[in-house]
């Protein structure tokens, strides 16, 4: 008998051996769906959900922003004379989106040893610009011919720099009015920060003081450009848009040229100030500091080096026509008109004076040393009579004194639009107890009759006062920008009496005439009025104030004269400067000075 074996592949199917066939079947197939389920979730976060933001990065590849920087508004004299305009010159910039990683060492190397500046601060600009990477950062302005031309030679090695033109800022009077004008300058990472609301970018110029600053609104302008589509090698293909830049407003100012020359030549090198107004309207005609500086030096780079050099000449950016010091004399006309308004002390009041006036123990000198007899109202001022004007505010009292100097402006600022003025010092007794924590004395307001004590004015506020006898009695607000419209919108009335304003104007005119003002009784000049004064400033020197108007019938211009520690007088010393003001505003020569100028011998 044969036995036949059953074949396996006959073998019929158990309970362990069905599907086996087919498990590496359905293995591949469940990881086949779940690989191209992974596949599809990704292309649907890619295209769905960050789709916008991928599609942003690939146009920032190939479409980039070539901005234009508007041409900053030019600023002229109130006769047309130009003050600030703008000069072609040469900026290097880096464009972040061609910058190759492993070029970029060698270039910031390259770039730091042409432009001499650190590799440091050329890393933080380019790091600064990381929200705005399509856009141009500038790295430098203003280049020398020389910087020019090593950028140009290094033009293979320079991959996303670029060499362009633009506008920066010139004053082609140098320092003339530089306190008046200001300056611009590149906003640094605080000052951007605050101003981004307004449109501010990196890399924008800005007014940074004077003028500059105060109407940075109207002469910034609006920033223009391009949006260029490039190819891999950054080789713009074709101009996707443009966007014309607007230049800035043009603005015409108060100042006159000749005028502000004019006060800058009588300053000289002397530490202080000079002030010009139109008594009537406050138009700020002159306004000269010393020291000074040059506005254009901030066109181009500043170094720590050339900030140092520029604190060293005795803070120059500090505008002392707007700083207070003790007034002085000046402060006189206060003190006689709170005597006759406040009706203790008459026009025709008669006073004695002495040598010195003691108060409380303290003693006020008359600068004479022997006083000047019985005087009046007109006297006391031609004379500057200490002790006279010390019995009127002693006897109309701290508060009325007080009262008449507010009402002059002083104690406040003018109103004037350059943001670095000074309010002054008007004292009284709750800030006396405040600050030395002592009461208000006597003493404390005869000191203040005679411009001395606490009190600070600025030149700007002793100028504001002279315009009101000038101008029959108004207190006017000193202003710059040019305005045609109706004056009382820059003067209030102080509501003085006819008789004070006539006492006041004939004991000015007599200070002229043949008081301590002499120096401006000249024949080739209108008559004037005027006060002068010495003001005690220790550690260092005396001040010399001299504060004046013309003519004395119908008065166009008020200025004053501060000479910070002269060591003279008023009437010695800053007299003479309004008197040079006022030459070169009337236009009048002083035939003895020209005659002295012509015996000269000329150099060849």
């Amino acid at each position: 008998m044969t036995v036949t074996q059953p074949s396996s592949l006959g073998r019929q199917a158990t309970s362990r051996t069905i599907g086996r066939n087919y498990q590496s079947l359905v293995l591949m197939l469940l990881v086949t769906l779940f690989l191209m389920g992974g596949m599809g979730a990704r292309l649907v976060y890619l295209q769905l959900i960050q789709g916008e933001q991928n599609r942003q990065k690939a146009e920032d590849n190939r479409i980039r922003l070539v901005p234009k920087q508007p041409v900053r508004g030019n600023i002229f004299d109130r006769k047309g004379k130009i003050l600030a305009t703008s000069r072609l010159s040469h900026a290097v910039y880096i464009w972040p989106l061609m910058l190759k990683k492993s070029e970029w060492p060698q270039t910031l190397k390259r770039l730091s040893e042409l432009l001499n500046i650190p590799e440091k601060e050329i890393q933080k600009r380019v790091e600064r610009a990381g929200a705005s990477p399509t856009s141009l950062i500038r790295l430098e302005r203003d280049l020398t011919p020389a910087q020019i031309t090593a950028l140009q030679e290094y033009t293979s090695d320079l991959d996303g720099v670029k060499v362009d033109i633009e506008a920066v800022r010139n004053y082609p009077n140098g320092s003339v009015g530089a306190h008046v004008l200001g300056y611009t300058g590149e906003l640094n990472d605080k000052e951007l920060e605050k101003r981004r609301a307004e449109g501010y970018r990196m890399g924008d110029i800005a007014g940074k003081m004077g003028v500059e600053e105060a109407y940075e609104q109207k002469l910034r302008g609006e920033w223009g450009g391009q949006q260029v589509e490039v190819d891999g090698a950054g080789q713009i293909l074709r101009i996707l848009g443009e966007k014309q830049a607007k230049a800035g407003k043009d603005i015409y100012i108060t100042l006159d040229l000749t005028t502000q020359k004019a006060a800058e030549e009588a300053l000289g090198d002397q530490k202080g100030a000079i002030v010009a107004l139109n008594p009537y309207t406050g138009a700020v005609l002159a306004m000269v500091s010393r020291p000074t500086f040059d506005p254009n030096i901030f066109s181009g780079k500043i170094t720590g080096a050339t900030w140092q050099k520029l604190q060293g000449k005795g803070n120059p950016f500090v505008n002392r026509a707007m700083r207070g010091f003790p007034p002085a004399s000046t402060f006189k006309v206060v003190t006689q008109t709170a005597g006759m308004e406040s009706g203790k002390f008459g026009p025709n009041t008669i006073l004695p004076t002495f040598a010195a006036l003691r108060v409380g123990g303290t003693s006020f000198g008359e600068w004479n040393h022997a006083g000047f007899g019985s005087i009046g109202y007109i006297q006391a001022m031609q004379w500057s009579s200490n002790t006279f004007h010390g019995q009127i505010g002693k006897g109309v009292g701290g508060p009325t004194l007080i009262e008449w100097s507010r009402k002059y402006g002083y104690g406040e600022k003018t109103g004037i639009e350059l943001s670095e003025e000074a309010a002054g010092l008007i004292a009284d007794d709750t800030w006396k107890r405040k600050r030395f924590n002592w009461e208000w004395t006597v003493g404390d307001t005869v000191n203040m009759s005679i411009g001395q004590g606490f009190t600070q004015a600025t030149p700007l506020q002793v100028a504001v006062m002279f315009a009101a006898p000038a101008n029959g009695g108004y207190k006017v607000t000193p202003h710059l920008i040019q305005n045609d419209k109706d004056p009382n919108r820059w003067r209030k009335s102080l509501n003085l009496k006819p008789t004070t304003m006539e006492t006041l104007r004939k004991g000015l005119r007599a200070v002229v005439a043949s008081g301590t003002g002499k120096a401006l009784n000249v024949p080739h000049l209108p008559p004037a009025a005027g006060k002068s004064g010495t003001a005690e400033a220790p550690p260092g020197k005396p001040h010399a104030w001299f504060g004046g108007f013309a003519p004395f019938d119908k008065p166009e211009i008020v200025v004053v004269a501060f000479a910070e520690h002269s060591g003279g007088g008023g009437g010695s010393v800053a007299a003479p400067m309004v008197k040079h003001v006022m030459e070169a505003y009337f236009g009048k020569t002083d035939p003895a000075a020209a005659k002295e100028k012509e015996k000269k011998p000329t150099g060849h």
